[in-house]
């Protein structure tokens, strides 16, 4: 398993892409340096209360979505025993929308 450090970065790193940020755009916007930056979307430092919120606010969302990386740490098996137990978890209309999704995304 990955440490924190390597997770969090990984997931700074999918939210930046997501919003279709560089990171030298987003440093800039945050007032860092970009090859800080790197070091910690590669996991190389943790970044400081400071800087989590200032990523937070320029990528639009909360702290707490930084720390949402169980689909990064998860291996297959994990993440298809993930799969199943949200699975047994889900309402009918949950699954309609869950199989519309995965039908759409496996196309």
């Amino acid at each position: 398993m990955r440490a924190t450090k390597e997770l969090l970065g990984a997931r700074i790193k999918e939210i930046r892409r997501a919003k279709g940020l560089s990171q030298e755009e987003l440093s800039e916007k945050i007032g860092i340096d970009s090859k800080h930056l790197s070091r910690i979307e590669v996991g190389g430092s943790f970044p400081s209360l400071a800087t989590l919120i200032k990523l937070s606010e320029a990528l639009k969302v909360e702290i707490k979505d930084f720390f949402e990386f169980a689909h990064i740490a998860e291996d297959t098996k994990e993440l298809k025993e993930t799969l199943n137990s949200l699975i047994k978890e889900a309402s009918e209309e949950k699954l309609k929308m869950v199989v519309k999704v995965l039908r759409a995304i496996m196309r």
